[in-house]
């Protein structure tokens, strides 16, 4: 029973139902990037890197043979055994022009230098390749002490047409109402988080899922504010 529940709460992490609401204090915001990637993942074809790509969530949203997720080298990374290959924080350890697609996901946030991390992206890619990015803009802080920046719109478009790529699409995600209900949502898990993973469910259940609907719905019939979001999707383009 009890691996059957921590199955089903895997399953609900990244790409969780309308139940999930109930089990995932990230809801709102997990649902939306999980749509979001999966539409836009349908602009990205040929060999795909999934730089930080942590369990893999999203390998199943690309149609490709070749998926290969590249990890920071950290003792966290090789007790998972995930990824398929590991760099040091400077240089991919691939060849110039390799893949054909690229991406990252809530990854950016948590580099301390970002113009040569992009740098290595735009080497790694084909010319023509897509980026698929997505980074949050308001966030709490979080996996301390390793979260260094936020981007507005206009800095990340900035920071990738730098580095030689065109922006082909811009996202902004749970730009409504939604969004205070994710925060209030991420405050109370934080102050109420116990050692207990009972008690932990209890509270998501009977507190933070009925907030998590109650944004679904303000969301969808208040006014959208397009200065206020939550995270941002890029497709960008390797020139």
């Amino acid at each position: 029973m009890k691996t059957a529940l921590r199955r089903y709460l895997g399953s609900q992490q990244f790409n969780p139902g309308l139940l999930g609401a109930f089990l995932n204090p990230f809801f709102l915001a997990r649902r939306v990037l999980w749509r979001e990637i999966a539409a836009a993942g349908r602009e990205l074809h040929g060999p795909l890197l999934d730089v930080g790509c942590g369990t893999k969530p999203y390998r199943t949203l690309f149609a490709t043979d070749s998926y290969v997720g590249l990890d920071i080298d950290s003792e966290t990374a090789r007790l998972r055994g995930i990824a398929d290959a590991y760099y040091d924080g400077h240089r991919f350890p691939f060849q110039n022009s390799q893949f054909r697609a690229v991406l990252c996901n809530q990854v950016l946030e948590h580099v301390f230098n970002p113009a040569e991390f992009v740098g290595e992206i735009h080497r790694v890619l084909d010319r023509g390749g897509r980026l698929l990015l997505t980074v949050p803009f308001v966030w709490d802080e979080h996996e301390q002490p390793y979260d260094y920046a936020r981007y507005s719109s206009f800095g990340l478009k900035a920071l990738l047409e730098q580095h030689g790529f065109r922006v082909l699409s811009h996202r902004k995600l749970l730009a409504d109402a939604s969004m205070l209900f994710q925060l209030v949502n991420a405050y109370l898990f934080k102050v109420t988080r116990t050692r207990f993973t009972s008690v932990n469910l209890l509270v998501t259940a009977g507190l933070l899922g009925p907030l998590s609907l109650l944004g679904l719905v303000l969301g969808a019939v208040l006014p959208k504010n397009p200065d206020l979001f939550l995270d941002q999707l890029v497709v960008a383009e390797r020139l």
